[in-house]
């Protein structure tokens, strides 16, 4: 499958403390292309960029691989439950921590119409200033429901609460809330649209977002 994720920060951070670019109207952009081997482990691959304002222009932000390995469906357990590590670089002017390693265990359930996922995942920093913090908490979640067989709405939640065991304070926080809608016009294409609400100080006030996929079969079957 490849898809693109366009995010567009509408109202962002307009300076910072850390000599990375600021958040406000940048627009990211990423190619993520990702290849199933069999129907309980695939491989990811991440190609981030970016468009900024003031003379930025389009550069490009980093490169990240994904590994995940997950319950296969023959094994009949009670919720989908699987795990990913995403480790690679990003640049400087982009993030103060440059090495990064995210540990992402992912649970999921749908009921009905009604789809249910928690991400209790972890990043943690080998070069930067976030490096002596250790394991940091960033969860994620998501509430949909589907209208009918092509159309869903709900919301999913997006936070960076700090160093496991010692959160930061809430307004240091990042805490997202995203109503989002997900259409399944065709069984080989992914569509995401979502604006993002951001809760606390810590947080850009306002992003837009959008997931673009497609899938193909270049090795004769669907993973």
């Amino acid at each position: 499958m490849i898809e693109l994720h366009s995010n567009f920060t509408a109202m962002g951070s307009k300076t910072t403390t850390d000599g990375t670019y600021p958040t406000n109207h940048q627009e990211h952009e990423t190619v993520e292309i990702t290849q199933g081997w069999n129907d309980w482990f695939e491989t990811g691959f991440y190609i981030f960029t970016s468009i900024g304002p003031n003379g930025q222009g389009y550069q490009w932000v980093g490169d990240h691989f994904r590994p995940r390995v997950r319950v296969p469906e023959k094994w009949k357990w009670p919720v989908g439950v699987s795990l990913s590590l995403e480790a690679g670089y990003q640049r400087a002017i982009f993030s103060a921590d440059t090495w990064t390693l995210e540990i992402r265990p992912i649970v999921d359930k749908q009921l009905g119409p009604w789809y249910l996922a928690f991400n209790p995942a972890c990043d943690r920093s080998w070069h930067g200033p976030s490096v002596n913090k250790g394991l940091e908490f960033a969860p994620g979640a998501k509430v949909a429901y589907s209208f009918n067989k092509k159309i869903a709405g709900g919301f999913e939640y997006y936070a960076a609460n700090g160093r496991l065991g010692s959160f930061d304070p809430i307004g240091e926080q990042e805490q997202q809330i995203v109503p989002a809608i997900d259409l399944d016009l065709n069984p080989d294409w992914e569509f995401n649209f979502g604006v993002g609400i951001g809760m606390t100080h810590g947080t850009d006030h306002l992003l837009i977002k959008m997931i673009l996929g497609r899938r193909f079969n270049f090795f004769g079957s669907h993973h």
